[in-house]
């Protein structure tokens, strides 16, 4: 083998594989969407054989779902961190899981619509679903112990905490669609988590 080819061969190990391309992956998702990811082309950014990537992912779909794995723990982390930083009234609470959860998913909004997308696909792997539970389960956990103090109505929590996350994620939409234009998108959300804790609160007789 010559002293050029030596050289110039791209090598077959890296010492974090697999995490560098999940980050590569993210990116490109970002810019280019998922259909025109390549496992070929992620090689070539890490600086690695085409063949290497095959060791962790042994298909696309495989790094498409890794992506999306990887998403919902960094959500859940995000989130987490929101609960623990709030005061522990609902509203509070509440609105910081919001602040929190459009804040990441603006900016990863590729990433988003491939979680939700990969979580719901028929014969998907059940890590995902697993993972999307433990996501939201701050916020599930923050609307039960809200009916327990009577701040917000009774019921199936997972219920109240889906009709709050359709506000959220038609707020998330219209920001990544540019609907917004120059409106602020935390002042939206402001206003519609004030609403939204007042049609939550127990009616009074």
């Amino acid at each position: 083998m010559s002293t050029e080819l030596t050289t110039t061969a791209r090598p077959y190990h890296h010492g974090n594989l697999r995490e560098a391309l999940l980050a590569a992956a993210e990116r490109a998702l970002e810019t280019t969407g998922a259909q025109d990811l390549s496992l070929r082309e992620l090689a070539r950014e890490v600086g690695v054989s085409h063949a290497a990537p095959r060791r962790h992912f042994p298909d696309k779909q495989a790094l498409l779902d890794a992506l999306a794995l990887n998403g919902f723990e960094q959500l859940g982390a995000v989130l987490a961190k929101a609960i623990n930083n709030a005061e522990p009234r609902f509203d509070a609470q509440m609105l910081s899981l919001a602040r929190a959860y459009t804040g990441y998913a603006t900016a990863h909004p590729a990433l988003i619509e491939l979680m939700f997308a990969a979580k719901h696909k028929a014969g998907g792997p059940p890590e995902l679903t697993e993972a999307g539970e433990r996501a939201f389960a701050p916020a599930l956990e923050a609307v039960a112990a809200g009916q327990a103090a009577g701040a917000v109505v009774p019921g199936d929590p997972e219920r109240v905490a889906i009709v709050a996350f359709a506000a959220l994620q038609g707020l998330v939409a219209l920001a990544n669609t540019g609907f917004l234009g120059e409106e602020p998108l935390n002042d939206l959300l402001d206003d519609a988590m004030q609403r939204l804790m007042l049609g939550l609160q127990p009616r009074t007789a």
